[in-house]
């Protein structure tokens, strides 16, 4: 398990190469880091280098923690994470988001890739998450699992309101006044790598999940754990094959494109959050 040390030595590393304080952290899941990139008086930081920062492998995720100015907050952004399926812990894959904290950064922003389960969804389409089903945490993949060290949260966490509530009001303004639409639903993480079988769709569409994906919920448990604001929003980039009489089959070069479609409508939204981001 990672130590509180690990998280500092991490943060003392980056913050030796930076000018600016970090107040809102970013994480940009496929296809979706452009948006680092944009970031006035930035430092790149690749992952590589920062102490203990787990690498991504997936094809879409730059690797780099990226620092700089957006819409005049600071912000520190990464473009990719890790994920379960790559081999690492659930305390691996959320050691970034402890760094985070450990920087003095109080609220985080996720996005991910998802599959649409709700049948009224369509590719390019945003999902503001108000809830998730955390199926592998629940099953025992879960970063809080072990000895809890009281200085970096309570033992037991309350996720009634896992999404802060002002946040999510907010990001809906924001759509509404770009006529960006943007669904409010359940977001159901797996550990992946596969995509879901027919079966396994209609079962998440029982259950009451809205979106699928394959990140996010270990962040956000950490993230709760740690006192931090959180706000996510999922990007649909393929619909969820429900039936095995379908001809089609998901890929992962089709969540990709799709993500080129969903870049801008959810860059805007991002953006107006932190313009005027609630306190």
């Amino acid at each position: 398990m990672c130590q509180r040390e690990e998280y500092r030595r991490a943060a003392e590393f980056i913050r030796g190469r930076i000018n600016l304080q970090p107040s809102i952290g970013l994480v940009l899941g496929s296809g979706l880091g452009a948006l680092a990139d944009t970031l006035a008086r930035r430092t790149v930081l690749p992952y590589a280098d920062i102490p203990g920062w787990p690498q991504s492998t997936v094809v879409g995720h730059h690797g780099n923690l990226v620092i700089g100015e957006l819409e005049g907050q600071v912000v520190a952004a990464q473009q990719g994470r890790a994920h379960f399926y790559e081999g690492y812990t659930p305390q691996q894959v959320t050691f970034p988001i402890r760094v985070m904290k450990e920087l003095g950064i109080h609220s985080l922003i996720l996005t991910n890739a998802a599959g649409g389960v709700n049948p009224s969804y369509r590719v390019g389409d945003l999902m503001l998450l108000e809830d998730h089903i955390n199926l592998p945490g629940l099953a025992g993949a879960n970063p809080l699992m072990g000895p809890n060290d009281d200085q970096l949260g309570e033992r037991f966490v309350g996720l009634a309101q896992a999404y802060d509530r002002a946040l999510r009001l907010r990001a809906l303004e924001v759509a509404r006044e770009r006529n960006i639409p943007l669904h409010s639903g359940v977001y159901f993480g797996l550990s992946g790598p596969a995509f879901e079988t027919p079966a396994e769709i209609r079962m998440i569409r029982a259950l009451g999940g809205d979106t699928v994906g394959m990140s996010t919920v270990h962040e956000v448990l950490v993230a709760r754990h740690a006192g931090m604001r959180v706000m996510a929003c999922s990007g649909v980039t393929n619909v969820a094959i429900d039936t095995v009489e379908s001809d089609l089959e998901t890929n992962h070069l089709e969540v990709l494109e799709a993500a080129e479609i969903i870049a801008p409508r959810l860059t805007a939204i991002l953006k107006g959050v932190l313009r005027n981001f609630p306190t």
